[in-house]
This record gives C-alpha cells, structure tokens and sequence, in this order.
C-alpha cells in the first residue's frame, strides 16, 4: 500500500477511522502523528506521496517523491510564495476551503457590535457610566460590499440576506455573477464602489495583487461613517490611514482578524485605535467542530479523485496563489 502522512492536531478518533477506511479503499495506508511528533513524521514523510497538513517546515522536509500536499488551512499563500518548499516542483497543493460558516458567523458577529456601537458601549460601561441612546444601524435593509466571493464571501453575502441585508454587492477578479449577490463586478471596478460602500467587508486572498488594496486613497474614497471588517489578510490593508481615519471619526469602526505582522507588536496604533474590534486570527482556525469535519471530508474525497486520477477539487494554482 501508499502511504500517506497525517499531521494534523484536532482529528478525533471518528475522523481518524474516516480517513482509514476511505484510504484502505483505495489502496492507501495513512500513519497519523500529533504535533509533538514531528520528527516521526518527517522519518515517514520520506516513503509517502501524499501529504496532509498544515506545516511548511514539515513540507520542506519532503522528498521529490511527494506528489500532492493537502494543506487543512484556507490561506496557501506561504506555500505559493516560497516554491523552495516543494522538493518536487510539480507538486499538487489543494487548501481546505471550508471555513465559511465558522467565518460568516464571525462577520455577522463583529458588524452587529459595529452597528449597534457595541464599542463605544463598552467604554460606557467601563468607565461605569450610563449613557444608553447612542443611535444604531441594522442589518435590516442596510447595504454590504464584500471583496472575495469565494466560500467566505459567499457563505457572509447568505447570511446577511438572512438577516434582510438591502442589498450586497461582491467584487471578484473574474466579476462572475452569483446567486448570493445582488451583483458581483470586477476587482477593477473597487474605486467605483468604494463611495457608496456604507459596509466593506474583506475576505481576500493573500497575494501580490491583494497587498493594501485598501490603501490611503481608497480609504478616503469610504464615506463618512463607514465600517470596516477583514477575515482575509492583513496585508490587504493599509493600517496607519486605517488608524488615522478611525481617529479621527471619519470612518465608523472597523473590526480586524487579520493584522500585519501577526501578532501584533505591543506598542502598535491599532491597540489603540477609536472604535476597532480586534480578534487575535480567531474567525477560522479548528475550533468548530462543523469546520474539523468537513476538512476531513474534502481531503476524502479529494483523496477518491486522486486515486482514480480525476482533477483535484480544492487545486491551487501556485502562480495566481488561490
């Protein structure tokens, strides 16, 4: 038999007989190792052609004869911008988009607290005042602006209209329509939507073209009272006219996930920035058990492609970086 190498910290037992049975089927044999045993891994690693987790250095340690990594996380951009890490340079990289549900919620989450001042209540409360009228918006016939309309943006633009959103607006690089959006327009086409943009929400790749596609101009194009929400990458934003514009009031509030450089140093503006949630890269991660599940799943079935040489369904192109 095959093997494959599974390094990987949230598998329970039930996702573990998942893989083995799937494998067996198909003539593989996977060896499961923990995070405490990476040089175990990597002994294993040396006889496998498949890969499955989350770890450059672990990669790096692969043979030629690796022949298709399975990376469990939804961001691939350390693995597409240091191609140094595939000994063999034809490689298969699939990421796991399965991060939606768990992401949206966090969206929903954060632009509720927005709408509803949730930080500047929090400063009430904390200085043990009383101070209870400040004016609110809703999601209820609100209009929303989401960059990336792949499984995250998708998964936000059905919830919001759950929850009556007027209308969302989706901006890709193809500009394709989708069923969840009121319209998807080009990437090309940001500075024209940025105006009338009461609600921007970020879910975009990490690539050359990403990096502070919200720069200082675009940041002004915002009206005033705009928010602001990233679940991408940080490097999709332009921080310091971030902090300026929350500052000075311009823009209504912002919540951010994602931060350049990660963790954030302790001195850095955005600690101490008007009106900003921020969450340490929590929107993903393995914490929901709905996302452990369905990770396994996409690498089983993925696994079934493979097997009977289909095209991979979760492939990434390397050169593009999604």
């Amino acid at each position: 038999m095959k093997t494959i190498c599974v390094y990987q910290e949230f598998l329970t037992e039930a996702h573990k007989a998942r893989i083995r049975d799937t494998a067996e089927a198909l003539g593989f044999a996977p060896k499961f190792f923990r995070p405490d045993q990476f040089e175990e891994a990597k002994a294993c690693l040396q006889d496998c052609e498949v890969l499955y987790a989350h770890h450059p250095e672990l990669l790096r340690a692969a043979p030629a004869s690796l022949k298709w990594y399975c990376c469990s996380y939804a961001g691939v951009d350390p693995y597409c911008k240091d191609p140094s890490l595939f000994a063999n340079p034809d490689c298969l990289l699939t990421n796991s988009s399965c991060y939606g549900v768990t992401i949206a919620e966090h969206v929903v989450m954060v632009l509720l607290m927005l709408l509803r001042r949730m930080p500047e209540y929090e400063e009430v409360v904390r200085n043990r005042g009383w101070s209870n009228q400040l004016p609110i918006r809703s999601i209820r016939d609100n209009t929303f602006t989401i960059l990336g309309t792949g499984d995250i943006g998708t998964n936000v633009a059905d919830r919001l209209r759950g929850l009556g959103a007027a209308k969302i607006t989706g901006l890709s690089r193809g500009g394709r329509a989708q069923e969840s959006f009121d319209e998807v327009l080009p990437i090309q086409r940001l500075d024209e939507v940025l105006p009338r943009t009461e609600n921007l929400i970020m879910a975009l790749p990490g690539t050359a073209e990403t990096v502070h596609i919200l720069n200082r101009a675009r940041i002004a194009l915002l009206p005033q009272g705009a928010f602001v929400v990233n679940v991408g990458r940080g490097t999709a934003i332009e921080q310091a006219p971030l902090v300026e514009a929350l500052n000075a009031g311009r823009l209504g509030g912002a919540a951010l996930d994602v931060m350049d450089p990660e963790p954030l140093p302790q001195d850095h503006p955005l600690w101490t920035a008007k009106n900003l949630i921020l969450t340490p890269h929590v929107s993903g991660n393995m914490t929901l058990g709905y996302t452990c599940d369905q990770n396994v799943e996409m690498f089983c079935r993925d696994l079934e492609n493979y097997a009977a040489g289909r095209p991979l369904a979760s492939l990434i192109d390397r050169t593009r970086g999604y």
